[in-house]
């Protein structure tokens, strides 16, 4: 209960720290934050018995970014952290000013709605935001904040679905609440917070369908399945290979689990045909998942900043890509490099870098266990998180995007690390344990070789003996109260 009311006056100061951004913008974010997060505590609240626990977990999460977030619009930091914010907010903006009848916008929504490019689901949100609240991009991001903060109890819940263990998936949702690169890109009006909730979301409503048929569960898998194409298409594919492998695989192989499996399947299928997957996909996988395509993409972002790597690597020919795969690899998970900051952005992610790498044995040994005991169960965030990772390994070519890109792949693999973190503890209590039980056992043999040393015998040690083992023998709780 202390730490209940430690964690309610962080927050109660920040929402005073909101306040002082000007009126009415630092107002509006902090009653809209306080009904987010109400609404997100009570629904988090009745799935579990740690309620106590989420509630902590989401707070800590929410201070975290909120105090981000007033650091970032405060002194106006958005250029350095995330310089997408503000073309969600001028395209937002001028969305909502076509919604509300401003004709002088039509032009670029037009533009907007006619692409059918990346990201159009930022814009579209930013947009119903400044629709409803006004154009306030401290209200924006901090929904934003709220939607990270509540990714660490999800975190909660999908880890104890694929582990079955409190301590793993406690572990993982602390991890996902105070990471600093999870505050970073979740504390601002950007879309990689959205998408690693939608990422959570829907891998624990997969472990939930491969349970039983749960219309809500289908309903929220749908609805994240549309978030995400709307935010970064192309995830949206492998989350779908994610989901018919896991299906396929199944954590069950009675008929009725198979039948269960092939009903969500039809329903996604038809979903999927409903909102054009099938209809844009050969069209989008054709550009751009074209090998050429890549190489130019990857490119650009290898040259466009200090910070690019590769600049050599062609990635056009299938040769050039299975080549290019360790260095792609071993940027997007261990970059950026302590002796290679070029920059003040690099500098400062050198404490969560080294803290990161020191974590890599946890990862391996939590791989290792739940690939031998649990893989069923896994099998979705394993199968999600390789491809994706192989992906971004060919794609990206700039330290800075792997840094940032990289939480959606690390967002399932603290789940792991929360697991070797668990066995290692394990561990050392057995070790304790073992040499606590042989210290014992050893001064017990010692004790029962020790005999009683000879002493001289005083006149009338033997009646003295006899008396206090007639003491010991006869002694009551009555006698022992009087002495």
């Amino acid at each position: 209960m202390r730490n209940r009311f430690l964690l309610l006056g962080c927050v109660l100061v920040i929402a005073m720290g909101s306040i002082a951004v000007p009126f009415p913008d630092g107002a509006i974010a902090v009653l809209v934050v306080a009904i987010l997060s109400a609404v997100a505590i009570f629904i988090f609240r009745r799935f579990t018995e740690e309620k106590d626990f989420i509630t902590n977990v989401f707070l800590v999460g929410l201070a975290l970014r909120m105090a981000f977030g007033i650091f970032v619009h405060v002194f106006e930091l958005r250029e350095f952290f995330g310089g997408d914010a503000r073309a969600y907010d001028i395209y937002g903006s001028l969305l909502a000013d076509t919604w509300l009848g401003h004709p002088a916008a039509d032009g670029l929504t037009l533009q907007i709605e006619g692409t059918g490019g990346t990201g159009w689901g930022m814009y579209y949100f930013t947009g119903a935001i400044y629709t409803l609240l006004g154009r306030n991009i401290f209200a924006a991001q901090s929904i934003c904040a709220v939607i990270g903060a509540a990714t660490a109890p999800m975190v909660y819940f999908c880890a104890n679905k694929v582990v079955g263990n409190l301590k793993v998936a406690k572990v993982a949702a602390i991890a996902i609440a105070v990471f600093p690169s999870f505050v970073i890109w979740s504390g601002q009006l950007l879309k990689d917070g959205l998408i690693i909730f939608l990422l959570v979301l829907i891998m624990t409503m997969i472990l939930q369908l491969q349970e039983k048929v749960n219309y809500l569960a289908i309903a929220l898998l749908v609805f994240s399945l549309f978030g995400i194409m709307s935010l970064r298409f192309y995830i949206l594919y492998i989350v779908l290979v994610a989901i018919v492998g896991s299906f396929i695989v199944g954590a069950n192989t009675s008929n009725k689990s198979m039948l269960r499996r092939a009903f969500v399947l039809v329903l996604l299928g038809v979903s999927a045909v409903y909102f054009g997957v099938g209809r844009n996909a050969s069209t989008e996988i054709r550009v751009f998942g074209n090998l050429e395509r890549i190489q130019s993409s990857r490119s650009d972002l290898a040259h466009a900043a200090d910070s690019g790597y590769g600049e050599d690597v062609d990635v056009s020919t299938t040769s050039g890509a299975l080549a290019a795969l360790p260095l792609g690899f071993t940027y997007l998970m261990f970059a950026p490099f302590p002796w290679q900051a070029s920059n003040l952005r690099q500098a400062i992610t050198i404490p969560e870098v080294l803290l990161w790498w020191a974590m890599m044995p946890l990862l391996i040994s939590g791989l290792i266990y739940v690939v031998k005991y649990r893989l069923r169960s896994a099998f979705p965030i394993l199968i999600f998180s390789l491809l994706l990772t192989i992906a971004y390994s060919l794609f990206l070519g700039n330290v800075g995007t792997a840094y940032r890109q990289r939480t959606q792949i690390q967002v399932f693999l603290f789940i792991l690390i929360g697991v070797g973190w668990t066995i290692y503890k394990e561990k050392q209590e057995d070790k304790k344990l073992t040499r606590g039980n042989a210290q014992r056992r050893v001064e017990s043999q010692k004790q029962s070789q020790i005999e009683p040393k000879a002493r001289p015998k005083f006149p009338y040690d033997d009646d003295i003996e006899d008396k206090k083992g007639q003491e010991k023998i006869h002694i009551t709780p009555e006698d022992d109260n009087d002495e």
